[in-house]
């Protein structure tokens, strides 16, 4: 699609913030009223829209794409958009250690146990530590708590956490991320050890450094999101 506007504005809106194109307001795929909860947030869109060339390019606006996502997917059903995000309280990776590697272990224990202990005191959960991949129940109660405190994310912030936990394969990394435990730095780090550790070893893989890579932008865009909606 070409570009098909001259001026982006920003326009103050009953709750919230609304952007502009030559005086005309957007609108999310859905076609509902593109409206941001933060003036930040409507800033960072603005100057996706107004940074565009003369062809639009999607991947450019990721601000944009996430209010798209907040609106038009997690707003209307809070409960069943966060609900596949939720399941991962069942199968969280910092649950998962090596059965092999004694030094792979030892750094799975020094990066994912303390943010496990974080999760244990926030919520008053306990986990169970397995080795290997062989799937292991969780304790129901501690199921339930992270579930109810993923759908306890209002629908913008439930947005952001999809993809850091998708991404990262861990609800309770993700949680962290949602609740400033952690640096995001630190977590990412922490839901990418096994792939580094594994560079380490045997040497990086050109095609898994790109997949990683296209990861971390995923994962800072919603970390950036997190942070316009403080």
């Amino acid at each position: 699609m070409k570009r098909f506007w001259k001026d982006v504005a920003i326009v103050a809106q009953d709750g919230g913030w609304g952007i502009a194109l030559d005086g005309r307001p957007m609108r999310t795929p859905h076609r509902a009223p593109l409206i941001v909860v933060s003036a930040m947030l409507a800033e960072a869109i603005a100057a996706e829209w107004q940074a565009q060339g003369d062809t639009i390019d999607p991947r450019a606006m990721p601000m944009t794409g996430l209010a798209n996502a907040a609106i038009d997917l997690a707003a209307p059903d809070p409960a069943v958009f966060g609900e596949p995000v939720a399941a991962y309280a069942a199968t969280d990776l910092l649950c998962y250690r090596d059965d092999r590697d004694a030094a792979l272990q030892a750094e799975q224990v020094a990066a994912w146990n303390p943010i496990l202990a974080w999760a244990e005191a926030q919520f008053g959960v306990e986990f169970i530590i397995t080795q290997g991949i062989l799937p292991v129940d969780q304790p129901p109660a501690t199921v339930a708590a992270l579930r109810t405190a993923t759908l306890g994310h209002d629908p913008w912030r439930l947005t952001a956490l999809t993809p850091l936990v998708t991404i990262g394969g861990s609800l309770v990394a993700g949680l962290a991320c949602t609740q400033q435990a952690f640096d995001p730095e630190h977590l990412w780090d922490a839901v990418s050890l096994d792939q580094l550790y594994q560079e380490r070893r045997w040497g990086a893989d050109a095609e898994a450094q790109a997949q990683r890579a296209a990861h971390k932008r995923d994962w800072d865009n919603a970390v950036r999101f997190l942070g316009f909606l403080h």
